[in-house]
């Protein structure tokens, strides 16, 4: 008989990545398979149910392991010996040991397209007669290949696209980026097109891609062709053609234009329709056009107000527990790691405490035992002193802790800062726009100049994207004078200059990269780099500060 059920180790192991194994395999076979409910060998005989049991017994014993879909949602798992193939009064039996127990069907007909078993079968006296379909689980290194693959296709396809829009261009090269792992797929194209008298460095994402890719992109984009150019032979490099999707063309414009002058010159935008099979240019609009473009105004910032129940959870530990405002309540977080929010229902007042993807709990007498449990967790494992590093409380949220951190107390990050107010996860758009994402820290400076905070606890390559794209957001905020009107800043006066940028990271977290894409920012931005001390959960010092554009 089958063996009977798997131990609680085995299952924790096998389950994680049923869901992206499945959807990976099932995603790559539909290429290559068409219904099989026409070419079921039949069992019919004996003979037949005898040699049908040969044959999927061999295949199951080819792979170690198999997904099952019984039904239409379900999903199993299983290795191949549990599994069985019987033939019992000359009928062909399926066994297995599923979640739900034992399982059996009978089956009346098979097929093997090369990637799926299909098994028709019946159970309960034919009331149910599923197709079941077993999948065998591809190893990581060949899920790795056919992506490899696809990817490559997509990249020789936009090679082929590029190459035939002037005559006399040929494909000299066209590979994949590396991958963020090794042998792992790159998301990049890398084509080189030479022609009589240039080379042409073409890129662009081989996988869809939303805006906020584009400063990955174009960071990727830059690096690849500094060093393609330095290595590269008469006839030289000296164009970067950008290929990228219609909804991403607006976004990747904004970046480019806060490059230099040099830069710009080089680059040019093209856009890809894929049902058509077609690629055209771009052209880039006037950037005077861009600055004068109507924006939506930001809404008056009413006054922080903290409530009765807040200050009692904020005494709790009030060097920890900060609140961030909001159109619909307050957030409370614990070194920057939200653990309850504050919403009005009706008049009254509600707190519901718990982790982000943890059940969450109205605070009220009967859960007050849970509610000092977590705050036990918190202080025990979201400390400088926690002796787990480990521990989810710890890792999760690194720059949400540092930005709370220099909210108590920005002056530790420069003395020419006022205190308050300090805007954190600043939204200079409403709504969940293309590519838009809120900015770090907003604050301002005791002569008036804006100040616009990025940070980061871990190597970014695209932090100096990021935050020459921050720059530009408030700057034509600042310009048609939004920031002084919603008074961000109480009665304050916005000094008439574009702000100054911070990229904040300890100083062994800096991107390798982080120089090189600095130089090609433009000028017209300040960019500061701010490297504060590796142990900054025990108090934030800066190391060293220096203009970096």
């Amino acid at each position: 008989m089958v063996a009977h059920g798997r131990s609680r180790h085995e299952t924790s192991v096998l389950e994680p990545s049923i869901d992206r194994t499945f959807r990976t395999v099932v995603i790559i076979t539909q290429f290559f398979n068409t219904s099989p409910h026409t070419m079921f060998h039949r069992l019919t005989s004996s003979a037949s149910v005898v040699s049908a049991q040969r044959h999927i017994a061999e295949l199951i014993a080819q792979h170690a392991e198999w997904f099952l879909t019984p039904g239409q949602s379900e999903v199993q798992a299983l290795r191949r010996y549990e599994l069985e193939v019987s033939v019992q009064q000359d009928r062909l039996v399926l066994s297995c040991w599923t979640d739900k127990g034992n399982r059996s069907w009978r089956i009346l007909g098979w097929h093997w397209s090369g990637q799926i078993l299909y098994l028709q079968a019946s159970r309960r006296m034919g009331a149910e007669r599923p197709v079941i379909e077993m999948i065998p689980r591809a190893s990581a290194a060949a899920v790795a290949a056919t992506i490899r693959a696809s990817r490559q296709h997509r990249c020789d396809q936009i090679a082929q696209l590029t190459s035939a829009l002037e005559l006399e261009t040929k494909i000299e090269r066209s590979t994949l980026s590396p991958g963020i792992r090794r042998g792992q797929p790159g998301r990049y194209a890398r084509i080189v097109l030479r022609r009589k008298r240039e080379r042409i460095a073409v890129t662009g994402s081989v996988i869809s891609s939303s805006g906020s890719g584009v400063d990955a992109l174009l960071s990727a984009s830059l690096l690849w062709f500094k060093r393609t150019s330095e290595r590269a032979r008469s006839p030289y490099i000296e164009q970067l053609w950008l290929i990228v999707s219609e909804d991403l063309v607006q976004p990747l414009f904004h970046r480019v234009m806060l490059l230099r002058d040099s830069v710009k010159s080089i680059i040019k935008i093209f856009v890809v329709d894929d049902e058509l099979m077609t690629i055209k240019e771009a052209p880039l609009p006037d950037e005077r056009v861009v600055w004068k473009r109507r924006l939506a105004r930001f809404p008056p910032v009413p006054p922080a107000k903290i409530s009765k129940l807040i200050s009692e959870i904020i005494v709790q530990a009030p060097d920890a527990i900060d609140v961030v405002h909001a159109r619909h309540g307050e957030t409370i977080r614990y070194f920057g790691l939200p653990f309850a929010r504050a919403r009005s229902l009706l008049g009254v007042e509600k707190i519901w405490f718990g982790i982000e993807g943890a059940h969450r709990q109205v605070l009220d007498q009967r859960t007050l035992p849970d509610f000092y449990n977590l705050m036990a967790e918190l202080r025990q494992y979201r400390c400088a002193g926690a002796m787990d590093h480990r521990h989810a409380f710890y890792r999760n949220a690194a720059e949400a802790w540092l930005e709370s951190l220099l909210r108590k107390d920005i002056t530790k990050l420069d003395p020419g800062m006022i205190i308050a107010p300090i805007h954190a996860q600043f939204r200079t758009a409403r709504g969940g726009k293309l590519g838009v994402r809120p900015i770090d820290m907003l604050a301002l400076r005791q002569d008036g100049r804006l100040v616009v905070i990025e940070l980061k606890v871990s190597e970014d390559r695209e932090h100096v994207l990021q935050g020459a794209d921050y720059w530009r957001r408030v700057e034509a905020h600042r310009r048609r004078g939004h920031i002084a009107k919603a008074k961000l800043f109480g009665g304050r006066k916005i000094r008439d200059e574009s702000p100054l940028v911070y990229l904040v990271a300890p100083t062994l977290r800096f991107h390798p990269s982080f120089q090189t894409l600095a130089r090609c920012v433009s000028t017209e931005i300040e960019l500061y780099r701010f490297d504060i001390n590796e142990d900054w959960r025990s108090g934030v010092r800066v190391m060293r500060r220096m203009k970096v554009n």
